[in-house]
């Protein structure tokens, strides 16, 4: 699979965890936009998204490429990735962890989804600015 494509699919989550490799083909060493789309969540909870990068899908480093700021409400967020400057990156995968505190149960609900896609010539010559 390559892009555009989920990094993390659309479901809902009880727990840590992170995704199949995607393989980046000709999106390799460009600007990529991740959109994450959280659309269902439990009061008192925290969900951290990082994406990863790798050469050849089996060793992923030490350190993320990218995080998300740690999130707490619904909503559609987008980061940039510019991969120019790492051109041997050609899988990515996305990995999380959720965090509850407070009353009910103490398990974590999360419905979210997390999209890579090449960003168009025009995003591209305005994030070169």
């Amino acid at each position: 699979m390559m892009l555009p494509a989920f990094l993390i699919p659309e479901n809902e989550y009880r727990a840590d965890g992170e995704s199949e490799p995607v393989e980046l083909g000709p999106a390799a060493g460009k600007l990529l936009k991740l959109t994450l789309v959280i659309h269902r969540i439990i009061e008192q909870e925290s969900l951290d998204v990082e994406v990863w990068g790798s050469p050849d899908g089996q060793d992923w480093g030490t350190k993320p490429l990218l995080a998300f700021p740690q999130k707490f409400y619904c909503g559609t967020y987008c980061l940039l990735l510019d991969l120019s400057k790492q051109p041997e990156i050609r899988f990515l995968k996305g990995k999380w962890k959720m965090n509850r505190w407070g009353r009910g149960t103490p398990k974590p609900l999360f419905g979210f989804c997390l999209f890579a896609e090449e960003c168009s010539p025009e995003l591209v010559a305005v994030a070169k600015r």
